[in-house]
């Protein structure tokens, strides 16, 4: 078995990977490239494979760092199977349109304003086309063992996001596991991750591999950015991900308010792929920790604002207010219009609940920038930028250190670490260097692993 790095590694963004036997070749997940401008040209790049001979995609969950790039693949000619979770199929039918959408409409925009070297710019994939990517679907259960010619997989849940698992592979005597994103024992929303069967590699994320999470809870931090914001007679804008953090957020208000903790006032969902992804997180109360009560009262809490008019209209409010909208690193979507009306009032507050990827503008925000450019534009910023990191769905290093051991390892296995920004890897490898006896190293980009 041959394992090509083609992703996700020496950063959070584009993981795939390359898995090749004398009859079969598969790419465990298919991500884009994200952040910074040298990372998101290789979106561009072909990928270094035969897509007439890949055989199948494998996708861990549905965050596009890990399945974004698929529309572009189909784009190439691709037809065969990707298999996944059918709750992380749900959700990619959502994403990978909306992510299709943007790219139009930012190549429009571009090309309107005349702010691209290109003359005629164009996106890498459109709607229509992430659209038809999603025939290619084929979902299974958590533990439904399946084959792609003589490779035998399995899916086993990692927490994380709805549908969220690591893949274990079995081909030509080994076991191969690939961890995905591993979400957190003690997380809010999601049930932790099962323990990981014994394997002969394992590919391990790194995203908190030097950090540990806050251990203030994150209802108290957020209870007391509400009220700060609301004394000020401000607005309390908060770029989220749809797909879990948005639905975390929802739960997280409703119980604060329903306990009395913050004053009430109107809070506005103003995303129509977060509202659909809240939809599907109902749906499927069963993969993760509230009730359906408390699925419920999430409804009754926030107002969802799904047309243009109606986030159109969140321009007259003038009393405080919440406004919850993508994109999470705002890269995108409507907070970046309410960023535009808003940014330059002392009284707003921005409050970020997740990691930043380097080149963002929620990393250069949380840096301390005077100015930030927002199409075409450079919006100076006068509001309160605050951050809650104990709302993150990534295990850290000590949450990942636990699971392995938790986990029917064989002492000595060899880890390579991927999806982690430099510092997490080389903070991760020294952790499980020092604390246990894995053979851990450093995936590079295009490294080539024989077994």
């Amino acid at each position: 078995m041959k394992i090509t790095f083609l992703g996700g590694t020496e950063t959070v963004t584009g993981s795939k990977y390359l898995v090749e036997t004398k009859n079969t070749r598969i790419l465990v997940d298919c991500g884009l490239y994200q952040g910074y401008k040298w990372l998101r040209r290789r979106n561009w790049q072909p990928l270094p494979l035969d897509i007439g001979k890949l055989d199948a995609v494998l996708l861990t969950h549905a965050h596009l760092d890990h399945s974004g790039y698929i529309p572009a693949l189909f784009k190439q000619g691709f037809r065969g199977p990707v298999f996944t979770h059918h709750a992380t199929k749900d959700l990619c039918a959502i994403l990978l349109a909306d992510s299709g959408h943007i790219q139009e409409d930012d190549a429009k925009f571009y090309k309107k304003y005349k702010l691209s070297k290109h003359e005629n710019p164009q996106p890498l994939y459109d709607r229509a086309t992430a659209e038809s990517s999603m025939e290619l679907f084929e979902s299974v259960e958590f533990d439904e063992r399946f084959s792609i010619g003589d490779i035998e997989a399995h899916l086993q849940s990692a927490g994380h996001i709805l549908g969220a698992a690591s893949i274990i592979l079995e081909a030509e005597g080994k076991r191969v596991g690939f961890s995905g994103d591993v979400g957190r024992p003690d997380d809010i929303f999601m049930k932790p991750p099962n323990p990981l069967p014994e394997l002969d590699l394992l590919l391990l994320e790194s995203t908190y591999g030097n950090r540990r999470h806050d251990q203030t809870d994150p209802f108290e931090q957020l209870a007391d950015v509400v009220k700060t914001t609301a004394k000020k007679g401000g607005v309390l804008l908060i770029p989220s991900f749809a797909v879990s953090r948005a639905q975390t957020l929802q739960h997280m208000f409703a119980t604060l308010i329903a306990e009395g903790r913050i004053p009430r006032m109107p809070i506005y969902l103003d995303s129509p792929m977060a509202i659909d992804v809240s939809d599907i997180y109902c749906r499927y109360n069963r993969l993760h920790r509230l009730t359906p009560e408390q699925c419920h009262a999430m409804y009754q809490t926030v107002t969802y604002t799904a047309s243009v008019d109606d986030s159109k209209a969140l321009h007259d409010q003038r009393f405080p207010h919440i406004i919850i909208a993508g994109s999470g690193m705002a890269t995108g979507g409507r907070i970046l219009h309410h960023f535009k009306r808003l940014l330059g009032d002392y009284r707003t507050t921005v409050l970020f609940t997740g990691y930043q990827a380097g080149g963002t503008r929620g990393a250069k925000m949380l840096a301390g920038v005077e100015t930030i450019k927002i199409h075409g534009d450079w919006i100076p910023v006068r509001a309160q930028v605050q951050v809650i990191h104990g709302l993150s769905g990534h295990a850290d290093y000590l949450d990942m250190e636990h699971w392995l051991q938790q986990s029917n390892l064989r002492k000595n296995m060899p880890i390579q670490l991927v999806h982690g920004d430099p510092d997490a890897l080389e903070g991760m490898r020294d952790h499980l260097r020092h604390k246990t006896s894995f053979d851990v190293d450093i995936a590079g980009y295009r490294d080539i692993l024989t077994l």
